[in-house]
């Protein structure tokens, strides 16, 4: 069998780690650790020394989502021709929410760990890319440029769209999804207007954190 990449971030359950390489043959681990749990990192890599796997520790600094999709897009990319597992289960609640959807969004493998045993996750893969129309991108760039946008009305205005178009490529219908059923908006009501507005997940994606 060949031996996994596992990335792991650093979080309140790091003996879900060790369950993980039991089950699964490791050749290497990468620990994605915020500042505030280098220790545990620390620890962790002296550790798998026992058992000579190498333990490389990224740091986590900032938003701890934006960091997350950042640096497991960068190793998928480095690591290309790597067999990676992302172990969620290491993480606080936090770090696994977002080590999950990252591995969702880039079609990686990824385990959880329930009752000492490790059970491998659905791997859901599709692009994005794919499912964005033009006009759809076109959207999603305006809504990444600072001050953009306060209402429909003004997104309609900057794309040239009606407010039926711009509606239906927000919200969707029956037989097509918009952008916040994929997850790439979010909408609020302020004062009688609809606002439209990236989310983290549309973020990631204008900034390539999420593969195409």
């Amino acid at each position: 069998m060949e031996k996994k990449i596992i990335i792991a971030p650093v979080g309140d359950n790091m003996d879900a780690l060790y369950i993980g390489i039991k089950e699964f043959p490791t050749e290497r681990v990468i620990l994605l650790s915020p500042e505030n749990k280098f220790e545990e990192a620390r620890k962790a890599q002296q550790e798998l020394k026992k058992f000579s796997i190498p333990v490389q520790i990224i740091q986590i600094k900032g938003n701890i989502w934006e960091e997350m999709f950042q640096k497991i897009s960068e190793i998928k990319s480095i690591e290309k021709d790597k067999d990676i597992i992302i172990n969620t289960a290491t993480g606080d609640r936090m770090s696994t929410c977002a080590a999950t959807s990252a591995a969702f969004v880039n079609g990686l493998k990824a385990i959880s760990v329930s009752d000492g045993m490790a059970m491998m996750l659905p791997v859901l893969k599709f692009s994005y890319y794919n499912l964005l129309t033009e006009k759809k991108m076109q959207i999603l760039k305006l809504l990444g440029e600072p001050g953009c946008c306060s209402s429909l009305e003004e997104l309609s205005k900057k794309t040239k769209m009606s407010l039926p178009l711009i509606s239906y490529h927000i919200n969707g219908n029956l037989k097509s999804e918009g952008l916040k059923d994929l997850g790439l908006v979010e909408t609020t009501e302020e004062k009688g207007r609809i606002v439209v507005k990236l989310s983290i997940l549309g973020k990631m994606l204008l900034k390539g954190y999420i593969s195409s």
